[in-house]
């Protein structure tokens, strides 16, 4: 059975917690929508911050809101080797053992002492989508693209169950080596 679903590729983003959020644009602030994302309730705001590691700076690097309940920086290797930080690839929301960094706003600077990863590439579906697609929450896939730069994706977790919309997750590293693009279409193979 083939079950395809479209990409959404994801470049460098942080999600803040409502105290960093806080720390960093000033008391009471709340994050300005932009645009919503695929995933429900999720959206891009006005809001960016600069991120700085030990090697260098990454300038003006938007915040994807609602707040979360605890700050977490999301990176390519490309982007963790430029700041000179070793981000492990996670899980989102899996931060036991990632390195901090800081994070520069307006109103503010803060120095958080973990949460920078790089995302573990997952699928997002709806139950029902999970149940089309024979597969389930929690599960590893692997995802097959074809075109010029065809390849096949290991290691792809599956996140499925309310809140979640038909959408692959990878990040600008990933993309670049498959040559894809927002919309391109990925074949599940479980």
């Amino acid at each position: 059975m083939s079950y395809k679903v479209p990409v959404g590729l994801s470049n460098k983003h942080l999600h803040l917690s409502a105290e960093d959020l806080e720390a960093l644009f000033g008391k009471g602030y709340s994050l300005t929508p932009l645009k919503p994302l695929k995933q429900p309730g999720q959206y891009a705001s006005e809001e960016k911050v600069d991120i700085v590691g030990p090697k260098g700076t990454l300038k003006a690097i938007r915040i994807l809101g609602p707040v979360r309940k605890e700050t977490q920086v999301e990176l390519a290797m490309t982007d963790a080797r430029a700041i000179g930080v070793v981000a492990p690839v996670k899980e989102s929301g899996k931060l036991e053992g990632t390195p901090g960094l800081k994070l520069v706003g307006p109103a503010g600077e803060i120095e958080i002492d973990h949460g920078a990863i790089v995302a573990l590439r997952h699928v997002h579906l709806s139950t029902e989508q999970a149940k089309e697609a024979g597969v389930k929450d929690k599960q590893m896939v692997s995802l097959r693209f074809g075109g010029e730069r065809g390849l096949v994706f290991d290691n792809v977790l599956i996140r499925s169950g309310e809140g979640h919309d038909s959408e692959i997750h990878l990040d600008t590293d990933e993309g670049n080596a498959a040559g894809l693009k927002n919309g391109d279409l990925g074949e599940i193979i479980a």
